[in-house]
């Protein structure tokens, strides 16, 4: 079996992970793997901006309290205040790789304003943001001589516990799949930082691409690493809902300029959940839409805009405009179908902010790991602004220590294929990633209560069984090993919502409608076998 070596091995080609691939090339030979092309990522897709205190009347404590706020007062203050004061260092970064953000005529940046904000500090390039970040990185990445492998999909985390070693149980690489040539080989480091994004896809609707299936999360907690707050996942109200149109979101802005909200009959039905109708918060919104899909039995809502008139709406949402009408929707004559749709993971591995984990050898950065930052929620635009600083400090702490192998890095055994042949009923699959995204949605969405975690507790349990037999009968697949890692983000969002007996920030339940005076973060241990 192939053995690659290198300094450091990270693990996920969004903002985190290009990031530090980018500040550690300095230090020594990084290897990149991502299992899909390196723009196939959650950074990818962000619309909004990054969040950085510039201007003068703003603040870093005001920046803190906004976060603290928005995530129940569950968030780390002092991590939130490190990451916070550290933002400018992180824009400072993507204006060195080349990203122009939004200027005013002055001179002065542009910039904007969301939720949950008590000023204006968010950095933006246009509403894609997001791809001119990534694009400009990916164009540093490839010019540094990072070892960048694509299509490499990681199997497992290699643990020197399980080789039989003495001494402190570590991470030393991992087990990778070659998607093109069906080859697994190893790629052996004495450091591994995951950057793999969260688990958006485990329910049935998302606005993450298909790459979100929080493999990074999986495979850390087989090699022992602790979870927290995984029962928090952020759902965004308005995605379009049309077989076709993967991942689309209806921005919010649609909503304040006059769109209400409408069953499929047109009948407003806001108005008793919240006095603001379809101007409610976010989180009260999704709610709702949510509570009249489960007591119609209908697929989705929809958005009435229709008075504005065709002129108004091509003028002030053109991108919006054109893409429904290219799935046959007129939003000047037509009702715009949406779901609210699973959009961040809040939780994640437990993560220091400079990405240190519970278990060595092994560090966490950007939305898969959970600094403390989010809390109960997020605020909008935090997230690209943790990937930046986080990235930069798990950099400064990894660095230096360069090949902590010494003389002789531990060999790692050849991948057991055992009795496993070619799978021949690939339907299975299938069915299994289905019936997972589906029950998650059901029994583990917006809005959830105790009976509804039981249920989803004893098929997933059922459901990894199976998965479980199927892995070890036949000749692993990148399908096998995403569905064998949704199966276990499924299972530690049950568990984390089973343990917190209190309605905070992004859950919410029946059983427990009120917030309790307490918080406490959910913690669940790593696999021990």
């Amino acid at each position: 079996m192939k053995t690659v070596d290198c300094d450091y091995f990270v693990v996920g080609s969004g903002m985190a992970g290009l990031m530090c691939s980018l500040h550690l090339a300095g230090y020594g030979k990084v290897t990149l793997a991502t299992k899909a092309r390196l723009q196939d990522c959650n950074t990818n897709f962000a619309q909004g901006g990054i969040c950085c205190v510039m201007d003068p009347a703003d603040s870093f404590d005001r920046h803190a309290r906004d976060t603290m706020i928005a995530g129940a007062w569950l968030g780390n203050s002092k991590v939130v205040h490190e990451i916070c004061e550290h933002a400018p260092e992180g824009i400072q970064d993507l204006i060195d790789c080349g990203v122009k953000f939004a200027k005013k005529p002055s001179g002065e940046w542009d910039l904007t304003r969301e939720g949950g904000h008590s000023a204006r500090r968010i950095f933006h390039a246009g509403d894609i943001t997001g791809e001119k970040c990534e694009t400009a990185m990916i164009r540093r990445v490839r010019k540094t001589g990072i070892d960048i492998r694509e299509q490499t999909v990681v199997i497992d985390l290699v643990m020197t516990k399980r080789l039989g070693l003495k001494g402190e149980n570590r991470c030393i690489g991992a087990y990778v799949l070659d998607r093109a040539s069906g080859e697994i080989y190893a790629i052996r480091s004495p450091n591994t930082i995951l950057a793999t994004g969260g688990c958006g896809k485990v329910y049935l609707y998302t606005c993450n691409p298909d790459t979100a299936t929080g493999d990074g999360i999986a495979i850390a907690w087989r090699a022992g690493a602790k979870k927290e707050t995984m029962e928090s996942v952020q759902f965004h109200p308005t995605c379009l809902y049309h077989p076709l149109a993967q991942r689309f979101l209806i921005s919010e802005a649609v909503r304040g300029e006059g769109a209400v909200l409408v069953d499929k009959r047109g009948r407003e039905f806001m108005q008793k959940y919240d006095p603001r109708g379809s101007l409610a918060p976010r989180d009260i919104v999704a709610r709702s839409i949510d509570s009249e899909m489960k007591r119609t039995g209908d697929d989705c809502m929809f958005l009435d805009i229709r008075r504005k008139g065709r002129a108004y709406l091509m003028n002030r949402f053109p991108n919006i405009y054109h893409k429904c009408m290219e799935f046959g929707i007129d939003m000047a004559k037509d009702l715009i179908p949406i779901v609210p749709a699973a959009h961040y993971t809040c939780g994640g591995i437990q993560a220091t902010v400079d990405g240190r984990t519970s278990v060595a050898g092994l560090s966490a950065i950007g939305e898969c790991a959970s600094t403390g930052l989010h809390g109960a929620n997020r605020l909008a635009s935090n997230s690209l602004m943790e990937a930046l600083v986080c990235a930069r400090m798990a950099a400064a702490r990894i660095g230096p220590q360069g090949n902590g192998f010494g003389r002789r890095p531990p060999k790692i055994p050849a991948w057991k294929i055992g009795n496993a042949v070619p799978p021949d009923e690939a339907v299975l699959v299938t069915h299994m990633w289905d019936e997972i995204r589906r029950l998650m949605w059901d029994y583990v969405g917006i809005v959830r209560t105790n009976k509804r975690l039981a249920r989803a507790a004893h098929r997933i349990r059922t459901l990894r069984r199976e998965i479980r037999d199927y892995y070890f009968r036949y000749l692993v697949t990148p399908d096998t090993l995403e569905l064998r890692n949704l199966a276990v983000c499924a299972e530690l969002i049950v568990k984390s919502a089973q343990r917190r007996h209190e309605s905070r920030g992004l859950h919410y339940t029946l059983d427990y409608p009120r917030s309790g005076k307490r918080p406490r973060q959910t913690v669940i241990d790593g696999f021990k076998g």
